[in-house]
């Protein structure tokens, strides 16, 4: 009788039991959604990669198309086309004041819809695509509308105008504080190429806003991490082909007209090339303790600017032919020595062959050399004095230490075919077309090549850059890295590890890193620098995409998995590791899955099936995951 009466005590205790543990299941199911659902997006897009509509009524003669209010300016083709001198009125600002048009204003569209696409259509659209595919992802892993906020901003001012004329980064700022609010969580900013430099003066600027003790907690209450993507961390040269001689950026106009635009634009001068060895003087910290901003901010370069070649750049950056009459060179002691080397060429009224590095670029002694042959430098030199040296927050030609931020992860792509330096002439054309390129340095297969085939002495590094911003700029967040670090290289494509390499605690002494590993032929890798020891609480990790070009970085698929790994990886309450495992990486969605026509079957069987929809009309479409994105996800913690 006596176990009789215990089994009904026995069954209440299996269910108590039970519940309990569904319970905690259910708990701990719920404690991880809540926990993702937590965190926001915040995207800074690039240079030219916010839409623009106009502000003005703008009627525009001997064409069918004129300018209303809300019109598209940035981009509509069919305007450029039809009405290129009105679309112009609308572009350009004031190169002094950076004020609009007497005739047509142009202001920056708000949401999502102003970076998705520039230029929506059906030939266009896809052309214009800049942020769609990064979108499209987030929809389809199951992000809420609300927790992707797109900052769109003027990319034609400069940093202190975005702020003087539309109160950009107190906007900014306000954003990061209402995803907060809205979601309980900090978020995850995603900057690709200028839209770094802007978020760097944003932290520069915060300090001015907050108090010195509440700066640190500030970020880490409000951002989790930093994806800076495309980063030109020391500049671009392909700026300085823009000021002299312009690009067109695949627009139907011509590259004079492209110059005009583009150097009325306070934001021209922000890309320029620049050296790390020269540091500005911080003129929030005279702004803390003498209660005033003071003007003529000094540079100060090290010794080792005056030892080094180039700026530590491959090469110089200009190389330019100027008249024989330029003989007060003396007054730019950089280049005076140079200019009394050809004394006896300008004797014979031969021209003057002058080389600049990137620092003579970003103080101004290139500009102030040009200056009798260019009616552009007077404006140039202008905006370079007053929107970058006398900056009251940042002098933005200067090198970025690591921002205290909790987790960074710098991503950019390689070994792409990449300009570092030009060789300019006269010719023979009135302004805006009074120079010609007669000469490009490109970095390629751990070498200089010009385009005229003649040899190059310069520094070529291990690799070349994405196409757009060379390896030596795109790198230099590889200072950010602690004295050891973890080295992986894997494939792109999807893999079972058999082609992954580790170097544990490689020593990271010198600005770059250069792993003694292997690359089998025609197959393009990931290599992960990755660091989160050297400071407590704090990570840093450094990607590098084979074969990524700049501007399409951000329509990447292998980029977009590895950032969706990455966050969940950071947002599980399961993770075990510091950072996500290389070991393998599998299809993810249904677009991953294909066919193998070698095995006649779809590949990833143990992940993907052959489930053919109405609509599929080809033996690819039809293969599908055949377990739920959260089932596999589960293989990464």
């Amino acid at each position: 009788m006596a176990s009789l009466s215990l089994k009904p005590l026995y069954a209440i205790f299996l269910l108590l039991t039970l519940t309990l543990t569904l319970e905690s299941i259910i708990v701990r199911a719920s404690d991880s959604s809540s926990h993702y659902s937590k965190f926001s997006g915040v995207i800074i897009p690039g240079f030219a990669s916010t839409q623009l509509r106009a502000w003005s009524v703008l009627d525009c003669p001997y064409s069918p198309l004129d300018f209303n209010p809300l019109d598209a300016v940035w981009l509509d083709t069919r305007k450029v086309l039809s009405a290129v001198n009105c679309w112009l009125k609308c572009m350009l600002l004031d190169p002094y004041n950076q004020t609009d048009h007497p005739e047509c204003k142009s202001r920056p569209d708000s949401g999502l819809s102003a970076i998705t696409e520039l230029d929506p259509g059906y030939i266009t659209g896809p052309l214009s695509s800049v942020w769609k595919d990064w979108v499209r992802w987030c929809i389809e892993f199951g992000i809420e509308a609300n927790a992707i906020m797109a900052v769109p901003y003027d990319w034609r001012l400069s940093a202190s105008m975005l702020e003087e004329r539309d109160l950009y980064f107190h906007k900014l700022k306000l954003t990061f504080e209402t995803a907060l609010k809205l979601r309980g969580g900090p978020s995850l900013v995603f900057a690709h190429s200028m839209g770094n430099n802007v978020f760097h003066y944003f932290l520069e600027w915060l300090k001015l806003e907050i108090a010195p003790k509440m700066y640190n907690k500030w970020l880490d209450d409000h951002i989790h991490a930093y994806f800076a993507v495309g980063a030109p961390l020391l500049g671009a040269p392909e700026s300085v082909k823009a000021v002299l001689s312009g690009v067109t950026y695949g627009l139907p106009i011509a590259e004079g007209t492209a110059r005009l635009m583009y150097n009325s634009f306070g934001s021209s001068l922000w890309l320029l090339p620049f050296s790390e060895h020269c540091r500005a003087d911080n003129s929030h910290w005279r702004h803390l303790f003498d209660g005033k901003v003071r003007g003529n901010n000094t540079s100060h370069c090290a010794d080792v600017e005056f030892q080094l070649n180039f700026s530590g750049w491959p090469a110089d950056i200009i190389n330019i032919e100027v008249p024989s009459k330029m003989g007060n060179s003396s007054a730019y002691p950089s280049f005076a020595e140079e200019a009394n080397a050809v004394t006896s060429e300008m004797e014979c009224g031969m021209p003057v062959q002058l080389s600049f590095s990137a620092r003579e670029l970003s103080d101004g002694t290139f500009f102030k050399a040009i200056e009798d042959y260019d009616p552009d430098s007077e404006r140039l030199l202008y905006q370079l004095q007053k929107l970058y040296h006398d900056d009251p927050v940042l002098n933005p030609l200067t090198p970025w230490d690591r921002p205290p931020l909790k987790n960074i992860f710098c991503i950019y792509g390689v070994d792409m075919k990449t300009e570092v330096g030009y060789h300019f002439a006269p010719s023979g054309k009135p302004y805006p077309d009074n120079w010609i390129v007669t000469d490009v340095i490109y970095e390629f297969e751990q070498a200089l090549n010009s385009r005229s085939g003649n040899s190059v002495n310069g520094n070529h590094g291990h690799t070349s850059g994405d196409e757009t911003v060379p390896y030596h700029s795109l790198s230099w967040c590889k200072t950010w890295l602690g004295n050891r670090v973890n080295v992986t290289r894997s494939p792109q494509s999807e893999h079972e590890g058999l082609d992954v390499q580790v170097h544990l605690n490689v020593g990271h002494h010198g600005r770059d890193i250069v792993p003694n590993m292997t690359r089998a032929q025609r197959v393009k890798y990931i290599t992960y620098y990755e660091d989160g020891e050297s400071i407590p609480g704090r990570r840093t990790a450094v990607w590098e995409l084979d074969k990524v070009n700049h501007r399409n970085i951000v329509r990447s698929p292998v980029l977009m998995r590895e950032l969706w790994l990455e966050m969940w990886h950071d947002t599980h309450p399961d993770a075990k590791s510091k950072f996500v495992t290389k070991a393998k990486r599998g299809p993810l969605r249904h677009d991953d899955c294909y066919w193998d026509y070698g095995k006649a079957r779809c590949a990833w069987p143990d992940h993907c099936e052959y489930r053919y929809l109405f609509g599929d009309v080809h033996l690819g479409q039809s293969c599908r995951l055949k377990i739920s994105p959260d089932d596999l996800l589960s293989h990464y913690l």
